[in-house]
C-alpha cells in the first residue's frame, strides 16, 4: 500500500504512529492481531522495520556492520549473530546490490546509496510489516527501479504488510495495490490506483493542476502542469477551469 499527499499531510507522522514511535491520542493500532500497546520495544522491532525519509550514517562503522545490525531484535543481550543472522545479512546486501560496497564505510557513501544500506538494513530484519518513507530518494534510475521491483518481490515472497510514503505519482501507480491519499492529516480516499489517482482528486489534494495520460503499454502517466492559485479561487484559473499559462493575462 502507497500513501500519497502533499507536505504535511500526516504521512510521516502515520508510518511513525504504526511503528510505536509516536503515542496515539485515540484509536487502535494492532499488529499482528496485538495491540501495540502491549507489545514492548523488541517485540516491534522484530515484527515492523522500517527505512526512515532521513537515514542517519552510522559513523565508523561499514556497510556489512550496519546491515547486520538489522538482526539485533532477533539476537541476546550479547548480540551474537547466529548463521541465520549472517545468511540474512548477506542475501540483503546481495539484493541492495552492495556487495562491492560491504566493507565501506557509510558516511562515505552518496545520499542513495546509504538509502539502499537502509533498506538492506530493514530486510535483514525480517520483520512481518515493512514502512518505507521515501526509501527511493537520493536513488539514481537504475536503484530507484532495482528497489521498487525488489520490494515488490520481496512482500509477494515473504507475504509482508508494506506501506510506503511517495511522493512519485508514476511509481505509486505501477507498483501499488492499493492507494490511501491524505491531505491535513485526514484520509480523502483509499482504494485501487486507478480509483484514487484520478487527475480531478490529485489537482485537488496536491493544489497543482496535473493531468493523465495513458501511455502505448496501457499504463498511466501523470504529469504536473502547474500550481494552482488557491488564493485566487476557481476565478484565478480562469473560465475553462485551467490555470493561466505562463505569459498569459493574469500570470503572476
Amino acid at each position: 500500500m502507497v500513501v500519497l499527499g502533499p507536505n504535511g499531510a500526516g504521512k510521516s507522522t502515520l508510518l511513525r504512529v504504526i511503528a510505536g514511535l509516536l503515542p496515539l491520542h485515540a484509536g487502535t493500532v494492532r499488529l499482528c492481531g496485538r495491540s501495540l500497546d502491549h507489545l514492548d520495544r523488541r517485540e516491534i522491532a522484530r515484527l515492523v522495520s522500517v527505512v526512515p525519509q532521513v537515514a542517519e550514517a552510522a559513523l565508523a562503522f561499514t556497510v556489512r556492520e550496519v546491515v547486520a545490525m538489522g538482526r539485533a531484535p532477533h539476537q541476546g543481550a550479547w548480540l551474537s549473530s547466529t548463521e541465520l543472522d549472517h545468511e540474512l545479512t548477506a542475501l540483503a546486501l546481495q539484493a541492495c546490490d552492495l556487495e562491492a560496497l560491504c566493507d565501506r564505510r557509510v558516511d562515505e557513501l552518496s545520499g542513495g546509496e546509504q538509502k539502499r544500506v537502509a533498506l538492506a538494513r530493514a530486510l535483514a530484519q525480517d520483520g512481518r510489516v515493512l514502512l518505507l518513507d521515501e526509501a527511493g530518494a537520493h536513488m539514481d534510475v537504475r536503484h530507484l527501479v532495482a528497489a521498487h521491483e525488489l520490494v515488490r518481490r520481496e512482500v509477494a515472497a515473504r507475504q509482508l504488510v508494506c506501506i510506503a510514503v511517495m511522493h512519485d505519482l508514476n511509481a505509486a501507480a505501477a507498483y501499488a495495490d492499493r492507494v490511501v491519499l491524505l491531505k491535513a492529516g485526514r484520509v480523502v480516499a483509499v482504494g485501487p490506483p486507478d480509483e484514487v489517482m484520478t487527475a480531478e482528486r490529485l489537482s485537488d489534494t496536491f493544489e497543482a493542476d496535473l493531468t493523465v495520460a495513458r501511455l502505448d503499454s496501457g499504463a498511466r502517466c501523470y504529469l504536473p502542469l502547474q500550481p494552482m492559485r488557491a488564493h485566487l479561487g476557481a476565478a484565478g484559473r480562469g473560465a475553462g477551469g485551467k490555470g493561466s499559462r505562463p505569459g498569459e493575462s493574469g500570470d503572476l
